[in-house]
This record gives C-alpha cells, sequence and structure tokens, in this order.
C-alpha cells in the first residue's frame, strides 16, 4: 500500500498538468477563434504600413521644408558644443554635446503629430459627423406585452367614473369574494 501512495500521487500530478495543459490549449483556442488574434494581427500590420507613409510624408515633405528654412534638412549639427578634442593619433573621436538632435526629434514628433492629425483624424472626424446628420436613432419599440399592458390601462383609465379610484377620491367598488359563498340565510339549504 505505501508503494503504491507514491506512485498514485504522482499519477494524480500527471493528470493533473495534463488537464491544466489541456485547459491553456482550449483557452488558447477559444482566444484565436475569437478573432482578436486576428484583429491585433491586422492592426499590428497595418501600422506598420502606416508608419512608412507618415515617416515618408515627414522625410519626403516635411523636412525639405525645414531645410530650406534652416539651410539642412534637421537640426542636428546647429548646436554642438565639444566637450574634448579627443585623441586623432589614438583613434578616440572628440566628444560633442549635439542639442540640435534632441531639437531635430521633438521637430520630428511634431511633424509627424501634423501629419497623422491632419491626414487622418481631421477627414474620419469630418467623415463621421456626415455620417451621424440627421441619423439619430429612432426610439426603440416597446414589447408587445407592454403596449398591451399599455392599453389596458389606458382603456381601465377611461372606463372608470369620475368619483372613482382613477378619479382621485370616493369608496372603491367592492370586489367579489373568491371563492364564492353559498348564500345563507332562512330560504338556504
Amino acid at each position: 500500500m505505501s508503494q503504491q501512495g507514491p506512485a498514485a500521487g504522482a499519477a494524480a500530478q500527471r493528470r493533473a498538468a495534463a488537464a491544466k495543459a489541456g485547459g491553456m490549449l482550449s483557452g488558447f483556442k477559444e482566444f484565436i477563434a475569437r478573432g482578436n488574434a486576428v484583429e491585433l494581427a491586422v492592426g499590428i500590420v497595418i501600422g506598420a504600413a502606416f508608419t512608412a507613409v507618415i515617416t515618408a510624408v515627414v522625410e519626403g515633405v516635411l523636412n525639405p521644408l525645414i531645410g530650406g528654412i534652416f539651410g539642412q534638412p534637421n537640426l542636428d549639427n546647429i548646436w554642438v558644443w565639444t566637450l574634448n578634442e579627443g585623441d586623432p593619433a589614438a583613434g578616440i573621436p572628440p566628444s560633442e554635446m549635439k542639442v540640435g538632435m534632441v531639437l531635430t526629434a521633438l521637430v520630428n514628433f511634431v511633424l509627424v503629430a501634423a501629419a497623422i492629425y491632419f491626414l487622418v483624424v481631421a477627414p474620419l472626424n469630418a467623415l463621421a459627423r456626415r455620417r451621424a446628420t440627421g441619423q439619430e436613432p429612432e426610439p426603440a419599440i416597446p414589447a408587445e406585452d407592454i403596449q398591451l399592458l399599455t392599453e389596458i390601462r389606458d382603456l381601465l383609465a377611461r372606463q372608470a367614473p369620475a368619483g372613482g379610484p382613477a378619479g382621485g377620491g370616493g369608496a372603491a367598488p367592492s370586489a367579489p369574494s373568491y371563492p364564492p359563498q353559498p348564500p345563507s340565510g332562512p330560504g338556504s339549504v
């Protein structure tokens, strides 16, 4: 019996591990079947292609404009502070602090953001506004049982006497008692 105990425990652990792996596989299958993975992959591919378009707009159109203003297509070498001359004989380059590189990165960020906004966001927002004009959703039609109950309420309100419960005053009519009581009195059987 003691020899079967560890073997049984190991078998139970293997079964638990197999169930856990099977659960993970079924979860993965469910994740793939939902379509989220496909949508994510499509988004990444479209994003990569879109990045190439925005980069082309910035480098092909906007950077040459900056080159026309500042005399060079980027600001990398506008402000360079040489900290030491280095040693050309030993192959040590000079230490330089290039403030212009930071400015180039900031300008590129602003240019990319502007290109995305004016070429994508603004046109899509305008398209969404055009689609939305005059397309206010209709009020939801109540279910048939709600319509029937509303009709019954309205009919009862019209049939109620002016002094009755619907009219706001007077005594309520007596309701029949259920189950019906047999007549009682001198002639009853």
